[in-house]
């Protein structure tokens, strides 16, 4: 377990070395020991006093994790009740992956180099899982000491929550919603690498896979078979062209397409009767999966006219919505304001090009305050020598200070 010292920024910055030193990669060796480290943590740091501490398992071996400080703002089913301020942060990360440099000291060394830690899962999402989780901790301790006052302060229901499966298919997160521990009424923030900004929209997420058929036959008479292989190529062409001429979103920009795995063929000698492969597609409104199955429909078609016989199974694997910006939240406006004091600048809104669980909680719930604001840099998460500057952990610190402090209305 961590010990915290003074539940500060240095704190923060030696909890981030201690997670990224822990492997939870997914697929790999996923969430159980850091996991057990955060829950462990957890206990010996708020005991039992009036704090709810709470497991719920999501896949075999794989829980999510729920604190919550209870709020004083009204009793709990007055109607009165201000939002609860939830923090959410996924504990897992992908694969650490091929290409790290020898002075970063590898995926999990969690290396302190020219003012940045290195480390797989650094910037996505350790440091932002490091500084929630020191912030939550900090606050259960002021409102401890805060409790024998004669007007004590008033002030919302915090709640910490570290989910799993965030960097697959998001079960954690669908967990979380359907165990309660949020509502579409919650301030829902999550700590992902927002590069300074405030990201209060994102675009969709729709995943496909289409396999393609064909016939075999001796590579030296290929006319005897159909080619699977050259279908799919067709198939992924056409369907490119289709996407290119999706309407653009103002806001959000366009819909794109990564073909980000293949498969197919036995040997190099031998004509393919199969091929597959899988599909993501960024969407911006308003293309959704409807849309989509027409324009897989299409490519479908061109494909088959091209390579006669060959034959296509489209399979809709992923389907998560668009998330239009809200520039009324109320969450919106303290973050703001919070940015605002805690470093003198105004923050910038914008899209959070990728899909989080903070996504999966705002297009389930239709929960209009769910956004993302964290240290790092979105472009450097996934890639080798992945890292966080150490000088936006002490900027998150500063602005969760600043939120948390917020007097209720």
């Amino acid at each position: 377990m961590f010990r915290f010292t003074d539940y500060g920024e240095e704190d923060a910055i030696r909890l981030c070395k201690e997670l990224v030193r822990i492997e939870s990669t997914d697929p790999g060796s996923y969430e159980g020991r850091i996991s057990e480290y955060i829950y462990e943590t957890l206990r010996q740091e708020l005991g039992a006093d009036g704090v709810r501490l709470c497991r719920s398992e999501v896949l075999t071996g794989r829980r999510n994790l729920l604190a919550e400080l209870p709020g004083s703002s009204a009793p709990a089913g007055s109607g009165k009740e201000e939002p609860a301020l939830v923090l959410i942060c996924h504990m897992d990360t992908v694969v650490a992956g091929e290409g790290w440099s020898e002075e970063t000291g590898g995926p999990f060394s969690a290396a302190e180099r020219d003012g940045r830690i290195y480390g797989r899962g650094s910037c996505d999402m350790k440091s932002g899982l490091a500084c929630a989780l020191t912030a939550f901790c900090r606050e259960a301790g002021e409102r401890r000491l805060r409790q024998g006052e004669k007007a004590p302060e008033k002030y919302r229901t915090l709640r910490f929550i570290a989910s799993v499966d965030e960097e697959d298919f998001m079960r954690g997160a669908e967990r979380v919603i359907r165990d309660g521990w949020v509502s579409a009424s919650d301030w829902v923030m999550d700590l992902e690498p927002t590069d300074g900004r405030i990201q209060n929209c994102h675009k969709g997420r729709v995943w496909f896979e289409a396999e393609a058929e064909g016939v075999t036959a001796h590579a030296s008479m290929p006319e005897q078979g159909t080619d699977a292989i050259l279908a799919l190529s067709y198939f992924i062409c056409a369907l490119r062209e289709e996407v290119a001429k999706l309407p653009e979103d103002e806001r959000m920009g366009r819909t794109t397409i990564t073909f980000g795995q293949i498969t197919g063929g036995y040997r190099p000698y031998v004509v393919p009767d199969h091929a597959k492969v899988w599909i993501d597609l960024r969407t911006v409104p308003p293309t959704d999966s409807r849309m989509l199955r027409e324009l897989l429909g299409r490519a479908e078609r061109a494909a088959t006219e091209k390579v006669p016989g060959s034959k296509f199974r489209i399979l809709l694997t992923g389907d998560r919505q668009s998330i239009p910006p809200c520039p009324k939240s109320r969450l919106l406006q303290s973050l703001r304001q919070a940015v605002r004091e805690a470093t003198g600048e105004e923050a910038v809104v914008s899209l959070f090009p990728g899909y989080t669980d903070t996504a999966v909680i705002a297009g389930t719930l239709g929960n209009e305050n769910c956004l993302s604001y964290g240290p790092g840099k979105l472009r450097l998460a996934h890639k080798p020598n992945e890292y966080v500057d150490i000088s936006d952990i002490r900027r998150v610190m500063r602005v969760l200070r600043c939120l948390l402090r917020e007097p209720l209305r």
